[in-house]
């Protein structure tokens, strides 16, 4: 028995060779763009929405629970403390200012440019249980931190839960 009718396939077969799907150049660009839309829309799937890791114009920040307040802490860099708003409603942080842009563009040729200018705008919901009589705020080395205590009631509402074993 030669060795070609063992193979499965057969030895005649498949010697004509198919284009890969891939290899085309119209199903290539298809599988991109479809790529790109499932990957922008797998982002509003996310805690925050489409931009929630990646918000374009928004300064970052970093909410933090302490024992007796909150703090939020927002980056702003190259701002000028007179050039910051922040408001605050019983249960919203807002944050808006402007970054002026004070370059002289007439006799410089640049190759680059990624510094941002312009306004910004932030805002941060809040937990219940935060006096916003009391907060306070301070900007120091381009991080602007606004403290908010808790209410007494707050403070006093922490409830211990125990764990049953089944």
């Amino acid at each position: 028995m030669p060795i070609r009718d063992l193979i499965p396939w057969g030895s005649n077969k498949g010697s004509e060779i198919t284009k890969r799907e891939e290899d085309n150049p119209v199903f290539s660009l298809q599988r991109d763009v479809n790529r790109i839309f499932d990957d922008f829309w797998k982002r509003f799937d996310q805690p925050f929405g489409a931009f929630g890791r990646w918000a374009p114009d928004g300064p970052k920040a970093d909410v933090t629970e302490m024992e007796s307040a909150l703090e939020i802490s927002i980056e702003l860099p190259g701002i000028d403390q007179s050039e910051i708003d922040i408001s605050l409603t019983s249960n919203t942080l807002t944050v808006k200012g402007e970054k002026r842009s004070e370059r002289d563009e007439s006799d410089k040729g640049y190759h680059l440019s990624e510094r941002a200018y312009g306004s910004f705008y932030r805002s941060i919901p809040l937990p219940g249980g935060v006096d916003t009589d009391k907060a306070s705020a301070e900007f120091k080395n381009g991080v602007l931190t606004v403290t908010l205590p808790k209410t007494q009631e707050a403070l006093t509402q922490v409830k211990k839960i125990t764990v049953k074993a089944n």
